[in-house]
């Protein structure tokens, strides 16, 4: 297993896992919240690529998960109770678009791709840890808080186009 930053190349799988995550919704197999052709779609992905955001997951060299990650909050982040309201933004790593394509899911990808996030954000010099899910996203929110996420809030918003979503905002401070 390899995670790396994305690649042009990438680019076209990572919007096929978003792609395979929103077939399992329309079909009732998940709840995420999703829309196709709204949120996320190949722009997603291309942004966080031109970003140099983008990071992948491999297995045997197909790629099997992906996310942004940067030290930016989402607008939506101000109406959250943080905890850490003290921790400085220069401080704050975000994770963004956590996916895990559902056919290799089960498999640890998810715990180990938020592993290398906090890793990633310790190197960078950020123990404030943030992310968020969707309010209907029930595996999302077992699994961080398996790993010792805490969520401060639910904000209703609209968001990435998506309307009445409720925006669980989750944290963790590393030591």
């Amino acid at each position: 297993m390899l995670i790396r930053k994305g690649k042009t190349g990438d680019i076209k799988r990572v919007a096929e896992i978003y792609d395979n995550i929103i077939t399992e919704e329309e079909n009732g197999r998940a709840n995420v919240g999703w829309v196709r052709g709204v949120y996320p779609t190949e722009q997603t992905a291309l942004d966080a690529l031109n970003a140099d955001e983008l990071f992948v997951m491999e297995d045997n060299g197909v790629i099997v998960a992906a996310a942004k990650i940067n030290k930016i909050q989402v607008p939506e982040y101000a109406d959250a109770d943080w905890k850490r309201k003290d921790a400085p933004d220069g401080k704050i790593m975000v994770l963004h678009t956590l996916v895990v394509d559902p056919s290799a899911s089960g498999k640890g990808y998810g715990s180990a791709f938020v592993k290398f996030y906090e890793n990633f954000a310790l190197d960078n010099g950020c123990p404030f840890l943030r992310m968020d899910t969707n309010e209907k996203n029930k595996s999302a929110r077992r699994l961080y808080a398996k790993l010792g996420y805490d969520e401060v809030g639910i904000v209703p918003c609209n968001f990435n186009g998506i309307e009445s979503v409720g925006l669980v905002c989750l944290e963790k401070t590393l030591q």
